[in-house]
């Protein structure tokens, strides 16, 4: 694609980073064949093509942003099926956060979308903010209707029926492993996850301290910094990774790390991306340390063979694996939590259209409802067609989305793999009835 930056505009680092993305697109449109949100809308404006033609224009010109780039660049899931499919090797993920830190400094937006925006960074990150926001949410449930804004009924309609209690497992300490120990890790316990579902954080601890590792979970960590930094707010996630960097990096000072393990892949894609984030800056060097420890739990399971340290039970369930955008787009990780699944005993099977985003996508299904509820409705209908007994996926957003569409328990990969090493069984696969889409 030819660019028509200046010679000043290509002073700024990320600009330069952008032309030389944009340089490496050939229209082809490979991509249009896996936007989900091109799927459902069948406009051109929102296929990774489309919104990469508004990208360069919108930079070129430097101006303010008309409202209609905005929209079709907002409506954008960052699922990154785009670059799993493009030939030419389009980072369009750098590309479109680029975009909206472009936008967020140079538009502005309606006031009810920046309080909407506003309210999302100020509680989402934070545990015990979050929880009391779905207390809340749970209780006016009944009177939703008298919401007038169609997203905070969203996300009132989102907030589960039961709120778990705190764990204190996600409290800073180390858990000793069980028996010798072969490997040391951090756990990531994440932020918005210690809210919604516990469990998974404590069948991750009992999944690695069964199989020879010493968990640390590190005081001064917390958010991943994904949620400002996807919104276009780069400064402000920022300073939640940079948080993180010096809270991972004593550790590995102090005791050595065999890795950061992560058990909420969203999380994991932006972790992962620490050194881009940090590259011109102090932290680079152990940002890209960080970077580098970083591992998806089903990651490190399959490298350090977890499973052979411990004759799984076998348990002959059908299971259905979703796999999150994040994970098979973002990490490129596809086959090992399958495969991890299949070891265990179970008899694993995928849905069709595997690639789509199932339209959870970090604050997607809150700022925009109705395109993700589209989405969430032919994911739950291709899941319910395997007729699965659970589904399996490896992102708690992922999990409450299909969660809130399907008639049959949603648990986290390690929680089966932990039942199926000997911890108790998923608390919610207790009440399971038959599987048909609400």
């Amino acid at each position: 694609m030819k660019t028509e930056f200046t010679e000043a505009q290509l002073q700024d680092a990320a600009t330069r980073r952008s032309n030389a993305i944009l340089r490496s697109c050939v229209h082809c449109g490979f991509c249009t064949a896996t936007c989900p949100t091109y799927r459902v809308l069948g406009d051109e404006c929102d296929s990774p093509r489309g919104r990469i033609y508004m990208i360069k224009n919108m930079l070129e010109r430097g101006d303010p942003p008309d409202s209609k780039t905005v929209t079709h660049i907002d409506r954008c899931l960052s699922c990154l099926g785009c670059m799993t499919t493009c030939p030419s090797g389009v980072n369009y993920m750098h590309l479109v956060d680029h975009a909206r830190e472009f936008i967020e400094d140079n538009f502005r937006r309606p006031v009810a979308d920046r309080v909407v925006r506003w309210f999302l960074r100020k509680t989402l990150p934070y545990p015990t903010r979050f929880r009391l926001v779905l207390l809340l949410a749970r209780l006016g449930r009944p009177f939703g209707f008298l919401v007038p804004d169609r997203r905070l009924r969203g996300m009132m309609n989102l907030a589960p029926g039961a709120i778990p209690p705190v764990s204190r497992n996600d409290d800073p300490q180390v858990f000793p492993a069980l028996g010798r120990r072969d490997l040391r890790v951090v756990l990531m316990t994440g932020c918005a996850q210690r809210a919604l579902d516990t469990d998974i954080n404590d069948a991750s601890i009992r999944f690695l301290r069964r199989h020879g590792c010493e968990v640390v979970i590190p005081g001064g960590s917390g958010c991943c910094g994904a949620l400002e930094h996807h919104m276009g707010r780069v400064a402000d996630g920022r300073k939640k990774a940079a948080r993180n960097i010096r809270s991972w990096i004593a550790e590995f000072t102090a005791g050595g790390l065999d890795a950061i393990v992560i058990n909420a892949s969203g999380c994991g894609t932006t972790i992962k991306d620490y050194g881009h984030l940090f590259h011109d800056t102090e932290f680079a060097g152990d940002a890209s340390r960080v970077a580098a420890l970083a591992k998806d739990i089903s990651e490190f399971a399959t490298e350090h063979d977890l499973l052979s340290r411990a004759a799984p039970r076998r348990r002959g369930m059908r299971v259905a694996y979703h796999s999150a955008c994040s994970l098979q787009h973002g990490q490129r990780i596809r086959e090992e939590p399958k495969a991890l699944l299949a070891s265990a005993g179970f008899e694993v099977c995928e849905p069709a259209n595997a690639h789509m985003c199932c339209g959870s996508a970090g604050t997607y299904n809150l700022l925009q409802p109705e395109i993700s509820r589209k989405l969430r409705d032919l994911k739950v209908d291709a899941l319910a067609a395997t007729n699965p007994e659970v589904i399996a996926a490896g992102n708690v957003g992922c999990m409450v989305q299909i969660g809130s569409g399907l008639r049959v328990p949603v648990v986290h990969t390690v929680e089966l793999l932990d039942w199926a090493t000997g911890g108790p069984r998923p608390q919610k696969m207790s009440d399971r009835v038959q599987n048909l889409p609400v």
